[in-house]
């Protein structure tokens, strides 16, 4: 993940994961047993100001950034942030066991054979999850980022009064929450799937450790733009009923068909993505899938995702392990919005 050079470490860290549809904000204080919740937040965004992590209209996403910043923690300077969509790539590969700079300089020289974008037009980073000298080989982690992409967001943050401590992608923040909130079970093949706005991540773990993500460029935002076709209702009230908030007074059967046909979409990318992995990963089935994301919220959507992949789901909690005063969120309850902080819980337990 990438790392920017001014940084101190920290026993608190804040997190802005911004989103096409809401800006989430955490702040998590680690501490010897574990992490408290200090801040927490969720704010609107306009549909049109951020698509396909496209930055479309800067001034209001700015606005927004600022308002949600002034609602939870004022004296935030530094965030945490983490980008997704075709601009981001990860790979995972062998290369023969080095150390120091020899390791490194075949690591990067792998690493500009397999990006598929100019070696010169993007940042990369690299992590080594296994070594093992007996064989002679080491796992390594490869991300890379558009080097406009990344400049693109590390302005905006800067034009809203912040600085980028640190720079992630979304599937490892899920990754991450999901890996203090849950003992990972090595018997258990799991799917994270991370249903947001634009884009939905699917993590892999396989034999208890992270084995490979795929990126699905669909989410809610179709299911948003049929459920305002379909009943004729405005922006504002169609995100309420993909938020489940006006169940009287939508026909629920009508809802369930409108979100069943809308997500056909989204359910083929699923099934292609699950289909790579078990060719990938040579096994036969996935066994679990924990949904987070928006989309874990939208009515009906979870039972089409289980149904269509016949993999049992559970909804994430990224809270689970995490401890917390309920009056951080104002009011709100805090399981109706847990799954959207999934990425902002893990960016916020990154050690920076």
């Amino acid at each position: 993940m990438m790392e920017l050079p001014f940084r101190r470490r920290s026993k608190s860290v804040a997190a802005l994961d911004i989103g096409a549809n809401t800006l989430k904000f955490v702040r998590l204080e680690r501490r010897a047993d574990g992490y408290t919740l200090t801040a927490a937040g969720v704010r609107e965004m306009p549909t049109e100001a951020i698509v396909s992590h496209e930055i479309k209209d800067r001034d209001a996403t700015i606005f927004n950034i600022q308002g949600l910043i002034d609602q939870c923690d004022p004296r935030t300077t530094d965030v945490v942030v983490s980008l997704a969509g075709h601009g981001v790539i990860t790979d995972k590969f062998e290369v023969d066991y080095k150390t120091g700079s020899e390791a490194e300089q075949a690591i990067l020289f792998e690493a500009e054979q397999r990006s598929p974008f100019d070696v010169d037009d993007v940042s990369m980073d690299y992590h080594v999850l296994r070594a093992d000298p007996d064989r002679g080989k080491m796992e390594v982690l490869l991300v890379a980022a558009r080097r406009e992409l990344l400049q693109e967001y590390l302005h905006l943050i800067e034009d809203a009064g912040l600085k980028t401590v640190l720079v992630d992608t979304d599937a490892f923040a899920v990754l991450n929450a999901y890996t203090i909130n849950y003992d990972i079970d090595p018997e258990r093949v799991t799917a994270l799937v991370n249903i947001g706005f634009d884009t939905t991540n699917v993590i892999f773990l396989k034999n208890g450790f992270y084995h490979s993500t795929r990126d699905v460029s669909t989410g809610g935002r179709l299911l948003f733009d049929v459920i305002q076709r379909e009943f004729r209702l405005n922006q504002e009230l169609a995100l309420k009923v993909l938020k489940g908030e006006l169940e009287s007074s939508v026909d629920q059967d009508m809802l369930r068909a409108t979100i069943r046909a809308a997500s056909d979409e989204l359910l083929t990318g699923l099934e292609v993505a699950f289909s790579y992995f078990r060719t990938l990963a040579k096994t036969e089935s996935v066994d679990w899938i924990v949904l987070s994301g928006g989309g874990a919220l939208i009515p009906f959507l979870p039972e089409c995702v289980q149904s269509k992949l016949n993999i049992p789901i559970e909804i994430a909690n990224p809270l689970r392990n995490i401890e917390y005063d309920p009056e951080v969120f104002g009011g709100v309850d805090p399981e109706k919005v847990a799954p959207l902080l999934a990425v902002g819980i893990g960016l916020a337990s990154r050690e920076v």
